[in-house]
């Protein structure tokens, strides 16, 4: 169990607490409440692109980065399409420097046309590399706008085209960043060798007095029920024929969400897993075989993906994915698969929360989705799950005319 405490101060701001003596380090994780379903249709990127800019310099600090390496820091940041993450790690007795550093760039980033010209340039390199001309690189531009029609998910992260990240102006930026980048917008967490006093004592300092001016009020389109079958074919010059799908789920707050991220782990987490065992190993048809949740907030999907041996026919390929989907239905879930499935979340959940880094960021994610002690009860969730539970999530998910199927052929 992971120990916290909690002190939310006047502005808004929550911070969280957690002490860890075996360390000499302290982690800063400051969650944002902001991602790219809060960006308008027209101007997609803007979240990744204020990530981007947050380490450009804001009003006493000339460059984010070297400041706190010469503290004996690191940071990074990621952004999703519902939050963005920045942390730092850095000697205790520095910690000081990276509670300046957070606090000067909440209340005074340097949003000047200069920055966001050298950071546009910046995110479209990544756009075209990552996307553009990597092998199967627009997957994501070509299946979740067939998953989702109305739902700002539609649109990956990075953006839905280069040319709205190119469109981004000054004050759409600056607007951006006062609406969203705000203390009472924003989840706070110190975790390893720091007291919850002096925790408490340099937020107060460096937060304190930062007017919590966010008024957002999230209204997103809420995507409709899914009543027919979708399928989407594309030729493209990559070394193997792709099989993507995207069946409607429940977002991760959802009572259901255990149920749905252990079915995928059934069917393809780990070399015993069935999929692995009855489509890639007994089979000359698949080199790869995977499905997964997304895990968002607001309803989400459950994917399936494969890949193709050389020469394999596509609907043969389909074929064996239904049966192994209409086995699991029909004949369940047995007891060994389930344990061993539980077992497996459970020791990564542990592993992964040994670290105190990775507890700020954990803490932080729980404490959005509701309570941080929401961290702790996963494994009592995981725990409790049954056979029934997963069968029964695999009835209501695995529906053809719940599903969105991209096929992504290799070009002959």
């Amino acid at each position: 169990m992971i120990e916290f405490k909690r002190h939310i101060l006047s502005n808004g701001i929550r911070l969280l607490h957690h002490f860890d003596a075996a360390t000499r380090m302290v982690a800063l994780n400051i969650l944002y409440d902001v991602g790219a379903r809060d960006e308008t249709p027209s101007h997609t990127g803007l979240a990744h692109l204020m990530e981007h800019l947050m380490f450009s310099g804001s009003e006493h600090v000339e460059s984010f980065n070297e400041t706190l390496e010469r503290a004996g820091g690191i940071s990074n940041a990621w952004t999703s399409w519902d939050v963005t993450n920045y942390y730092e790690t850095l000697p205790a007795e520095n910690i000081e420097t990276a509670m300046w550093l957070e606090s000067d760039r909440m209340r005074g980033l340097n949003v000047s046309q200069t920055n966001v010209d050298v950071q546009r340039s910046v995110v479209i390199e990544e756009f075209k590399q990552r996307y553009l001309n990597a092998p199967y690189g627009d997957l994501s531009h070509l299946l979740f706008p067939l998953a989702y029609k109305v739902h700002p998910y539609r649109v990956p992260v990075i953006g839905e085209r280069v040319e709205h990240i190119q469109g981004l102006s000054l004050e759409l930026v600056r607007s951006f960043y006062e609406t969203h980048y705000s203390p009472d917008n924003a989840v706070l967490c110190l975790s390893g060798n720091i007291s919850f006093e002096r925790a408490v004592e340099l937020t107060e300092k460096w937060f304190g007095d930062i007017n919590g001016t966010s008024h957002y009020r999230r209204n997103l389109p809420q995507e409709p029920a899914q009543n027919e079958y979708r399928r989407l074919e594309v030729e493209r010059d990559v070394p193997q024929t792709l099989i993507a799908r995207a069946y409607k789920m429940c977002g991760r707050n959802d009572a259901l969400f255990v149920a749905s991220d252990l079915l995928s782990d059934v069917l393809a987490n780990g070399k015993s897993s069935r999929f692995y065992q009855n489509l890639v190993l007994k089979s000359d048809v698949f080199t790869q075989a995977d499905a997964s949740v997304l895990g968002t907030l607001d309803p989400g999907v459950f994917l399936v993906t494969a890949l193709l041996a050389e020469g394999a026919n596509v609907a043969d390929a389909e074929k064996m994915i239904d049966e192994q989907l209409e086995e699991l239905i029909l004949k369940g879930v047995s007891q060994y698969e389930l344990e061993k499935c539980v077992n497996k979340f459970m020791s990564n959940h542990l592993f992964e929360n040994v670290g105190y880094a990775k507890k700020a960021t954990n803490l932080c994610l729980s404490e959005l989705r509701g309570d941080a002690y929401l961290v702790n009860d996963e494994l009592a969730e995981y725990a409790s799950a049954t056979c029934s539970d997963v069968v029964n999530v695999a009835r209501q998910i695995l529906r053809r005319e719940n599903c969105s199927t991209l096929i992504y052929k290799a070009r002959n």
